[in-house]
């Protein structure tokens, strides 16, 4: 009775095209060897990011919901749900953005691509995460978030 959804994105598609052109501007930097260096770390670092940001991937752990970016997992967060107070179908807005973001007034966002999310209470604190499939996920941990109060 677990729950498991992957959501892929998009966005990773103009980080790539943002690697190439700092590898292209390596070439261009090529006698002059320390701009030519930081322009390809550069470069590595934007590609890095962009291994981490394919899709998100929900799953349940028993005790927790984790909330991972791949294929390389450099971004993840583990939600107990003996934590959760409260859940909600929700959105989210241009400000939140995609990726993960902290907003003052509106807590942290994990988000791949849409603007669908499920927003997670854990008292004063908020977690909004972003979902294809935010009906199921609203019921499953609607479930689990009951199942921990006893």
């Amino acid at each position: 009775m677990g729950y498991s959804r992957t959501q892929h994105g998009r966005f990773h598609y103009g980080l790539y095209v943002a690697a190439a052109a700092a590898l292209a501007a390596t070439w261009g930097s090529r006698h002059q060897p320390l701009l030519m260096c930081l322009v390809l770390g550069v470069a590595g670092l934007i590609f890095l990011f962009t291994q981490s940001f394919h899709y998100l991937t929900v799953r349940d752990e028993g005790d927790a919901l984790a909330i991972r970016f791949g294929p390389l997992p450099l971004l993840r967060k583990r939600v107990p749900y003996s934590q959760i107070t409260a859940v909600e179908p929700g959105r989210t807005s241009l400000i939140d953005g995609w990726g993960v973001h902290w907003i003052p007034g509106r807590g942290w966002t994990y988000n791949i691509w849409g603007f669908d999310c499920v927003k997670i209470c854990m008292g004063k604190r908020v977690i909004r995460v972003g979902s294809d499939d935010m009906e199921n996920l609203v019921a499953f941990l609607s479930d689990r978030i009951q199942q921990f109060d006893r």
